[in-house]
């Protein structure tokens, strides 16, 4: 089993440089961090996690920046989000961001994405919540073209380009491994885009059952990453249970010497399962 960190980095707490670092020293594999672009002042849509929306989710930085300073001062780790709105995100520029984390990294980059449930933030960007999952799979083939060709161009509902050059191109090839977040609607994205389910840390004998039928409509043995995991002993062991690739325990977003002391808490229950 494989143990990563998950968490949203802010203004607020610890910087990412000093946190990718810490990472890697506690013997972590990874590290992946979420986003917003913004957060609109007038909300309509639920928090998925419940209650009110956590101050946190209103000044996140944005991931590229944050995992490009991770990565200058770390050599082991993979870096990726977890997830970026791809809803949200033009897809020219943001081929041209993987591709560049994925060069300075030295081949670390993992990108995490997602539909996204703020139906209101995606608005802003012009983006209908009732067609985002067509938009999401269009503009991922669309950087995959992007990422593996020379000349590459695309021609769908809702993107359209080239041909055209885009450099760099991503050090690992064909290009860095995508990892699908999202329930059960994200199945399909998964079986014909994916190359791991990141899912979410629902109770462990929920999981499972999901992880079958993902695979089974996968046609093949897709790899989990769990998101955001507890940093309990007895569930984690339930997890072992499962067969999943990787657990990325919840970090909070603290100021630095916070953080430090509890990334301490959560390697040493990470230990007690290597």
């Amino acid at each position: 089993m494989k143990f990563g960190v998950a968490t949203l980095i802010t203004d607020q707490g610890i910087a990412p440089a000093p946190l990718g670092r810490a990472v890697e020293q506690r013997g972590f594999d990874s590290l992946l961090i979420a986003e917003h672009t913004h957060i609109p002042v007038e909300r309509r849509s639920p928090y998925p996690g419940g209650g009110e929306l956590p101050d946190i989710y209103y000044r996140t930085l944005d991931p590229f920046v944050a995992l490009a300073a991770a990565a200058s001062v770390t050599e082991r780790i993979l870096l990726g989000t977890g997830i970026a709105l791809v809803v949200q995100r033009d897809p020219i520029i943001t081929a041209k961001e993987v591709a560049s984390l994925d060069l300075v990294s030295g081949g670390r980059a993992v990108f995490g994405v997602g539909a996204g449930w703020n139906r209101e933030e995606m608005e802003n960007h012009g983006t209908n919540p009732r067609t985002r999952g067509r938009l999401v799979d269009e503009r991922l083939r669309a950087m995959r073209e992007l990422w593996t060709k020379d000349k590459a161009e695309f021609h769908g509902e809702f993107v359209d380009f080239g041909p055209v050059y885009s450099w760099p191109k991503p050090v690992q090839r064909p290009h860095p491994p995508l990892y699908v977040g999202g329930g059960e609607a994200a199945f399909e994205r998964v079986a014909s885009l994916g190359d791991a389910w990141l899912a979410n840390s629902l109770p462990p004998q929920e999981l499972g059952p999901k992880i079958d039928r993902m695979r089974s409509i996968a046609g093949r043995d897709v790899p989990v990453t769990v998101y955001a995991v507890a940093k309990d002993p007895e569930i984690i062991e339930k997890y072992l249970q499962l067969d999943v690739e990787r657990l990325l325990l919840y970090l909070p977003t603290m100021p630095e010497a916070e953080t430090l002391a509890f990334l301490d808490e959560l390697a040493d229950v990470a230990q007690r399962f290597r």
